[in-house]
């Protein structure tokens, strides 16, 4: 009785079938539907896994989701663009459609198309709002990357269309005269704005195309013109001789004279490229040897200082795209007027 008890026992048991396998739970085992979903990101954004590649022989085109409509939210689409040839560019051009949800602080935070340069990494450029679509880029080689993300909120239409086209590169050597201004780093765009001599020759270089327009519009009267500007004044009496000898005197003793100073350094604004490049101020300059006697060291310093304003050409990068913004701005240089000998130590102490 306690053996056939033990048989109907084990018989009512459940059972898995020969071959059946067990279904791993919704969201916690390594094949269920929340990690083929994609991890969240903290902004509420899908983690790419994955990047499509195009193979790009010739024209065409990639955009958002649902364009011109509204295009979905939290999503994350990455496309690697290739060309078939190793030695040509890809260029992006922006269809003027473009719309996407707005910066937050001038920064795009939440919706974004963004491009990236695979051969170092670097970002060319990333956008949102709806103001204006973004300029052409330019791959560095046969590659480039781009990649919308949007989170899950306030999507926006009409989104973005982006078409692709191949360019040949400029098969000369990488110089100033050869790669447009707009592509060159600032210090050697720099070095290319200094040799101009004139600032119509200087327009016609970064502008070829719209040289004139951009000469006029510098010059346009705006609420923004301050009109800053400083007269060096003259003697205009006769001198006696003696005034003459101590005018020769002040040559080699501690006065303000000319000097040629760097308008970056002079304001820390390597970020900026000025025109001209670097400006006469007064600074003081000069020995001190009618110094007080016991001084061991003599220093010829500044009594007083005033700024003064000098007008240049200022040279900016424009914000996510290629090019430079042009303007007309009143720079504040520091001129030494008054000069005199301090000591700064007592000899033989």
């Amino acid at each position: 009785m306690l053996l056939l008890g033990l048989l109907l026992l084990t018989a009512a048991l459940p059972g898995r079938a020969p071959g059946a396998r067990a279904e791993p739970s919704l969201g916690l085992g390594l094949g269920g539907k929340f990690q083929l979903s994609g991890a969240k990101e903290q902004n509420g954004v899908q983690n790419p896994q994955h990047e499509r590649v195009i193979t790009v022989a010739s024209n065409g085109t990639i955009h958002s989701p649902r364009f011109p409509h509204a295009y979905p939210r939290n999503t994350v689409l990455v496309w690697r663009l290739v060309a078939v040839q190793e030695n040509v560019w890809i260029q992006l051009t922006f269809d003027e459609r473009f719309g996407l949800e707005d910066p937050e602080d001038d920064i795009c935070k939440y919706d974004f198309v963004e491009v990236e340069e695979p051969s170092d990494g670097s970002v060319l450029g990333r956008w949102c709002g709806s103001a204006a679509a973004p300029g052409k880029q330019i791959s560095k080689g046969n590659q480039i990357r781009i990649k919308f993300v949007s989170d899950e909120y306030f999507p926006s239409e009409p989104g973005f269309c982006i078409h692709y086209s191949i360019v040949m590169p400029v098969t000369e050597a990488v110089s100033p005269s050869v790669l447009p201004p707009s592509a060159l780093p600032l210090d050697l765009l720099n070095n290319a704005v200094t040799a101009f001599s004139t600032l119509e020759d200087l327009i016609r270089y970064l502008e070829p195309e719209r040289w004139q327009l951009d000469l006029e519009d510098l010059y346009r009267p705006s609420w923004q013109l301050l009109g800053k500007a400083f007269v060096f004044g003259r003697k205009s009496k006769a001198v006696v001789d003696l005034n003459l000898l101590k005018e020769e005197v002040k040559l080699y003793s501690c006065t303000p004279r000319n000097f040629s100073v760097s308008i970056r350094e002079e304001l820390k604004r390597t970020d900026t490229i000025f025109w001209p490049g670097c400006l006469l101020v007064k600074r003081c300059g000069g020995n001190c040897a009618c110094c007080l006697h016991g001084c061991s060291e003599c220093q010829c310093v500044p009594s007083k200082v005033t700024k003064k304003y000098h007008e240049v050409l200022q040279l900016r990068p424009k914000t996510g795209v290629r090019g430079l913004h042009k303007s007309l701005t009143d720079v504040a240089l520091e001129h030494h007027e008054e000069c005199g000998c301090i000591c700064r130590g007592n000899a033989g102490g």
